[in-house]
């Protein structure tokens, strides 16, 4: 007798194929077998999925939940949009390399929130988020910010032979450890301050375990095409699979260079070099506040479409628009932003800049091989972008059912056998015998998102059943009544193309 049966369930495996009608066996955390409908035996749990769909769990490849693991290890805000495995530190932020005696999460600026424990390596984080039982399964990359923040401090210059090889080594132990590759994030501080070269000696150390570097590009906005050439010729030069992360064309006079961008990447492409991309589905970004402006020189045309998230300095602002704050309290806009981010610990304030023309979701989401990735930043205190609990639904109901921008089984691959198969993910991403059992059972007429900006922390509809290592981690049966976390706390901490942490 097997432990989960799915029954009567239109399956879609993760390659692309078109949805076939079988019945579901899952056994010791693992897919026991894909059978013709009433094939298989009987289960402990049997679930009738007719009029469903099944897939493999969905791979969120960008987020920053590096301290959510620590923090909310429910991860309540992933599991109910069906994902079950995510890729943290991103954007050269990550909570290893760490220094107990050193505060990573003022260096993030809060993106590291939640960081808690004495580890100071890949495997001393693994082994503190497995403690707290997480309820879904975690994917590394180590980050160049934190890397040189270690090393360097917040020196603005280029580091000395010693201390590149201090990096390197942080780099490389960190891979050797099972990260599946090295991040940057150029816009921030202190990757800023970097020269193509450094980092193109970092990501080299990717090169012997075939991992990828992956980038928060130096620029998104009016220098953008020139940042994607120094992304693929960091990739060229490293030898590495370069990856663009959250690929966009930031502003209204940069709308519809998306083109331009992607068809840079095509030729690449055709050059046999390996270039991927993530995209989430929605016209504002989230971030750090204090990166985006230059308090000599504050931005009006920025501050205009800014909307607070996260404030510890003014929690009375989360949620709304700078306009409306600078208006209400008689102030020009701009001078908001400098109240703001100058206040104590204003540098963690956490915005949401509506900068993305919905022309050009569409065309990333239309590319060939566009992966998603909700770079969502988990601070629930706040009002947090809602792609932080919408990003797959929104796919699969917007942009899928209602858009046609591609097809089911398509998104469906993007979001799982691609993902899994571009960072690593050994024995997963696909609907396969003895692959590991990470399942989303859901209604492919009825998904959809419903967080909002005024309500982002909403559990999107449609999804019925979610499964990770073989247990079921969430369920909702009533469409009107919100989900069950089954506390089951089965996430396993994984290894770049090898076995999860032993743990």
């Amino acid at each position: 007798m097997t432990d989960i049966l799915i029954r009567n369930v239109a399956v879609l495996d993760g390659t692309g194929a078109e949805p076939f009608m079988a019945d579901v066996s899952v056994d010791a955390g693992r897919i026991a077998g894909v059978h013709a409908v009433g094939g298989a035996g009987p289960a402990k749990k049997e679930i009738d999925g007719e009029g469903l769909t099944l897939s493999p769990g969905f791979v969120d490849t960008h987020a920053h939940d590096d301290g959510a693991f620590f923090r909310h290890p429910d991860m309540a805000f992933k599991l109910a949009q069906g994902v079950t495995t995510v890729v943290s530190g991103n954007c050269g932020f990550s909570a290893i390399p760490a220094d107990p005696d050193q505060d990573s999460v003022a260096a993030s600026g809060g993106i590291l929130a939640g960081l808690v424990g004495e580890f100071t390596d890949l495997d001393g984080y693994f082994g503190a988020v497995l403690a707290r039982q997480p309820a879904i399964n975690n994917m590394m990359l180590v980050g160049h910010n934190t890397v040189r923040t270690l090393v360097m401090g917040w020196e603005q210059r280029s580091p000395t032979h010693a201390e590149l090889d201090a990096m390197r080594g942080h780099v490389a132990r960190a891979i050797e450890q099972g990260a599946c590759g090295f991040s940057t994030g150029l816009i921030y501080r202190p990757g800023r301050w970097s020269e193509t070269e450094e980092v193109i000696e970092l990501a080299s150390e990717a090169k012997a375990f075939d991992a990828l570097y992956t980038t928060h590009m130096r620029n998104e906005g009016d220098h953008l095409l020139e940042a994607v050439d120094e992304t693929l010729r960091i990739g060229r030069e490293a030898d590495v699979h370069a990856h663009i992360s959250h690929h966009k064309s930031s502003g209204r006079p940069n709308w519809g260079r998306i083109g331009e961008s992607l068809a840079k990447v095509d030729a690449a492409l055709a050059t046999g070099q390996r270039v991927t991309l993530d995209v989430y589905p929605y016209t504002a970004g989230s971030g750090r506040m204090i990166e985006y402006f230059n308090l000599d020189r504050v931005s009006r045309d920025l501050a205009e479409v800014i909307r607070i998230a996260s404030c510890p300095a003014f929690r009375e602002y989360e949620g709304r628009m700078l306009v409306d704050i600078a208006a209400e309290e008689g102030i020009d806009v701009t001078e908001a932003v400098t109240k703001i981010l100058t206040a104590e610990k204003g540098d963690r304030t956490i915005c949401i800049q509506f900068i993305i023309d919905e022309a050009d979701v569409e065309t990333n989401l239309a590319h060939t091989d566009m992966m998603v990735g909700s770079d969502g930043i988990p601070d629930l205190r706040g009002k947090p972008h809602p792609r932080l609990f919408g990003t797959f639904p929104r796919v699969l109901g917007h942009y899928v059912r209602e858009r046609g921008i591609l097809s089911l089984p398509e998104a469906v691959r993007r979001m799982t056998s691609l993902s899994a198969a571009t960072f690593g993910l050994k024995d997963r991403g696909q609907i396969r015998e003895g692959y590991w059992a990470d399942l989303v059972l859901f209604d492919p007429a009825a998904i959809i998102d419903t967080a909002t900006y005024d309500a982002p922390q909403s559990e999107p509809d449609g999804i019925r059943l979610v499964v990770v290592n073989g247990a079921v981690a969430y369920e909702r049966n009533d469409p009107g009544r919100p989900g069950i976390h089954t506390g089951a706390g089965t996430g396993a901490m994984l290894r770049y193309r090898r076995d999860p942490f032993p743990g």
